[in-house]
């Protein structure tokens, strides 16, 4: 029963919160569902102060740490977000760019991780937060993967231009993977469960990494094989739902990473079995339904990120921090972005500006949130969730809305709106 109460609350709310956004507030559909949350929830909080009889602000934190935001993400909404963005990007346009992807989304991100987890370091102490490196670096691992689940929302409202558009949606698509991989790996060392050597840390970025992209390949190709043997609209949109399901379902038992094998699937059904095993009714249903719930899944997705301001146990000192580590953490994504793309500079042309957008561009999201409510109890640990938090709600609401006219100023032109990776 649980279950269905939230999903109603929140899809209401988002609904409602939608209107308010549509009416007032005319933010882009996710940027303003955010906002909208957010409003609601410092709202909740003034009242709260005003008549503290009421204790309305602690009943609604009660209802709010019910939905647990890491599972509803990480093993709930996820695959399903990953699934319908990448079956709606352009196999072709990812294929010419394979390369500076594939370098952003590991070596980009492992610098990243390595530098945002150092300063973060340097900073906590400065601030009197008395953090072992360990959970810093644990920190750089959760904030360095940007969220494909924000970009893709955020870059299609600001009409990004092909070009960038394929280029930060590729890389955000793949990247979040190796993130959650090597999150995985050091909070094992942070939490001090496991010894593993680097044969063993390897061995467990094989297993994950490409057993993910393995178990997607034979699902999108499972799939694309069912979907060429009819033509049932419904059917056919049913066989993708349960791909994407099972996906998940048996990603996390096999030990390999879901959030790859569920773009990896998409890709092929997207591309392969588009072009292939659908008839042009099956198409036109499969996009109504897959965008539908992509739409619907990021408005809870986005409200959530808002109200999750009551999951938050506020240490004095830590929202200054968060702002002081923003400058940071985009740094760490400059130099994670810089050095790859220094490598095929020579090979690869990337247009003008591509650092400076591909920095700016990178949004983080809900995936940083939830794996930092997924950390155990340490000292600092709220701390490090605030900080987290404050970065991410920044990056949303900042960055997402100052894209648009970032990537005007620097191609000299408006992009075109609604342009499809």
């Amino acid at each position: 029963m649980f279950l269905l109460d939230a999903a109603a609350v929140l899809v209401g709310l988002a609904a409602l919160f939608g209107l308010f956004n549509h009416h007032v507030l005319k933010l882009p559909f996710a940027i303003g569902l955010m906002v909208s949350g957010l409003l609601a929830s410092v709202g909740v909080l003034a009242v709260d102060q005003i008549w503290p009889s009421l204790e309305l602000a602690e009943a609604v934190r009660g209802a709010v740490l019910q939905v647990d935001f890491s599972v509803a993400l990480l093993s709930g909404m996820l695959s399903l977000l990953l699934f319908a963005g990448a079956l709606h990007t352009n196999m072709a346009l990812l294929r010419e760019r394979a390369l500076p992807i594939l370098l952003m989304a590991t070596l980009g991100v492992a610098i990243s991780t390595a530098l945002a987890g150092t300063l973060a370091y340097g900073l906590f102490s400065m601030f009197g937060f008395d953090i072992d490196f360990a959970w810093c670096l644990v920190f750089g691992a959760l904030i360095s993967p940007t969220d494909p689940i924000a970009v893709i929302g955020i870059l299609k409202s600001a009409g990004a231009p092909k070009e960038l558009e394929i280029k930060i949606v590729g890389e955000s698509l793949f990247n979040d993977g190796v993130g959650v991989v090597l999150f995985t790996v050091l909070l094992a060392f942070a939490v001090g469960a496991q010894e593993m050597g680097a044969s063993e840390v390897a061995i467990l970025l094989a297993e994950e990494i490409v057993g993910g992209v393995l178990m997607g390949l034979v699902f999108g190709w499972l799939c694309s094989r069912a979907l060429a043997s009819l033509e049932e609209p419904n059917l056919e949109i049913l066989l993708t739902l349960a791909t994407v399901l099972m996906i998940g379902f048996l990603a996390h038992r096999l030990h390999v990473s879901g959030p790859l094998a569920a773009v990896v699937a998409g890709l092929f059904v997207g591309n392969h079995a588009r072009d292939t095993a659908m008839g042009e009714r099956t198409e036109r249903t499969l996009d109504t339904v897959w965008t539908f719930l992509d739409e619907t899944l990021n408005a809870v997705l986005f409200l959530l990120i808002g109200v999750e301001l009551f999951a938050l146990s506020l240490v004095e000192g830590s929202m200054l921090l968060g702002a002081v580590m923003i400058p940071c953490v985009l740094f760490a994504r400059w130099v994670g972005v810089a050095l790859p793309l220094g490598l095929v500079r020579r090979r690869v042309d990337l247009g003008p500006g591509a650092v400076q957008l591909l920095t700016w561009g990178g949004l983080k999201g809900g995936i940083s949130i939830a794996l930092a409510m997924k950390m155990p109890a340490f000292d600092g640990r709220d701390v490090v969730l605030t900080v987290t938090y404050g970065i991410v709600v920044f990056s949303i609401l900042v960055q997402g809305l100052t894209i648009g006219p970032f990537v005007r100023r620097i191609h000299g032109e408006a992009p075109a709106k609604g342009a499809q990776a």
